[in-house]
C-alpha cells in the first residue's frame, strides 16, 4: 500500500467534489487512484487526477442531517447524498470504523445495486485500504463518503426467481439468461430481471463462503475476455462488484459473509443478465505481460473502469485474468 502520502493527498483533493456527476454519473476517480497507488502507481495518481478533473462536480448541498432516529426516510434518496456522508463522517469520528461498517453492511447490502453497483465498489477500494495500513483522516473519510453515497443510492431487487443453476460460479454465469430488451440504463434494465440461476444458496459456513465469492470473481474476471464485447464498461462491474465484497469480508463479523456471497452473486449475475452478449467471441491476448506491465498499459490507457478491471484481474492473478484485463484496454475508449 502508498506509504508516500500522495493516496492521501488524492482523497483530500477528491472529498471536495461529490459522489456523481451529471446527476447519475458515478465520480470513479477515489476507486482508480486507490487501485493505482495499491499497485505502484502512486507518482502517477496527480497526474492522471488532473486528466479526470473535468469529471469532477463540487460536492451536493445538504437537504437536512441524517438522524439514527429517521435513516430510513433517507435511505435510497440521491438527494441526501451529502446528508449521508456527513452522518458517516460523524459516526466515524466517534466510533471504530470496523463498528460502523459492521452495524451498516447488513442494512445497506440488499440495495448494492443502487448506483449500478458503483458505492459498494467505492467502498470495497477505501476498506482495501484501511485494512492495509493506517487509518488517517482521509482514508476514513474516503469510507464515509462511500457508505454515504451507498446509503443515497440504495436499491433493493426484490421477487427475482430462482431459475435452474450449475455447480461452479463460471457454468452459473454462463446459465444466465439475457433479458430481452436490451435498450436503456442500469435502472430500466435491472427492472427486466425477473430470474437468475441459483448458485451456493444453501453455503452458510463463512469460510465456504469466502471460497465461493473468490471463485465467482475469478470466473466473472476471466469471463470479461470472451463476454466484454457485449458492454466494455458495464460488464467490468459483474466482476469489480463481487470483488469489493470480497474485499470487505476481513473487516466484517463472519455472520455477516454467507449474506455477502448471495448479494454478491446477485449484482454479478444481474449484470451479467442485463448487458452479455448473444455469444462469446475467442480471445488471444497479444502476448505475455506481466502484472506489472498491464498496470502500466492501464495506466497509459487511463479510463476508470480499465483500472479497476485490471486491479481485480491482479488480485485474481492467472493469465487469464491479465487477458481480460488487455481485452478491456482493447474494447475501451481512453481517457483524454
Amino acid at each position: 500500500m502508498d506509504t508516500t502520502g500522495i493516496l492521501d493527498e488524492a482523497l483530500e483533493r477528491l472529498h471536495s467534489s461529490g459522489p456523481e456527476r451529471l446527476g447519475w454519473l458515478s465520480n470513479h476517480a477515489p476507486m482508480a487512484v486507490e487501485a493505482l497507488a495499491a499497485h505502484g502507481q502512486a507518482r502517477s495518481v496527480h497526474r492522471w487526477l488532473d486528466l479526470y478533473a473535468p469529471r469532477l462536480e463540487e460536492f451536493p448541498s445538504g437537504v437536512e442531517p441524517v438522524t439514527a432516529a429517521d435513516w430510513q426516510r433517507a435511505l435510497g434518496d440521491p438527494r441526501r447524498a451529502a446528508d449521508w456522508i456527513g452522518y458517516f463522517g460523524r459516526e466515524i469520528a466517534e466510533r471504530p470504523w470496523r463498528d460502523v461498517l459492521g452495524e451498516w453492511w447488513p442494512r445497506l447490502l440488499p440495495g448494492m445495486y443502487g448506483g449500478a453497483t458503483h458505492p459498494v465498489i467505492r467502498v470495497g477500494h477505501a476498506v482495501r485500504t484501511l485494512l492495509a495500513g493506517e487509518a488517517t483522516e482521509p482514508r476514513l473519510s474516503e469510507l464515509a463518503h462511500g457508505l454515504g453515497y451507498w446509503a443515497a443510492r440504495h436499491h433493493a431487487v426484490t421477487a427475482l426467481v430462482p431459475l435452474p443453476g450449475a455447480d461452479s460460479a463460471a457454468a452459473a454465469l454462463d446459465a444466465v439468461t439475457p433479458v430481452a430488451e436490451r435498450d436503456g440504463g442500469f435502472p430500466t434494465r435491472l427492472a427486466r430481471v425477473r430470474g437468475l440461476p441459483a448458485w451456493a444458496a444453501t453455503v452458510t459456513d463463512p469460510d465456504a463462503a469466502h471460497r465461493h465469492l473468490t471463485e465467482l470473481v475469478r470466473a466473472a474476471t476471466h469471463r470479461y475476455a470472451t463476454h466484454g464485447h457485449g458492454d466494455a464498461t458495464m460488464l467490468v462491474h459483474s466482476a469489480t462488484a463481487p470483488n469489493a465484497v470480497l474485499r470487505v469480508l476481513p473487516a466484517l463479523p463472519r455472520s455477516l459473509w454467507a449474506p455477502s456471497l448471495r448479494a454478491a452473486w446477485t449484482a454479478s449475475a444481474a449484470v451479467t443478465a442485463m448487458y452479455a452478449p448473444d455469444a462469446p467471441t475467442a480471445y488471444t491476448p497479444p502476448g505475455t505481460p506481466t502484472p506489472e506491465e498491464v498496470v502500466e498499459l492501464a495506466l497509459e490507457h487511463g479510463d476508470e473502469h480499465v483500472i479497476k478491471l485490471t486491479d481485480t484481474a491482479l488480485d485474481v492473478g492467472d493469465e487469464r485474468a491479465l487477458a481480460a484485463a488487455l481485452r478491456s484496454i482493447e474494447l475501451s475508449e481512453p481517457l483524454d
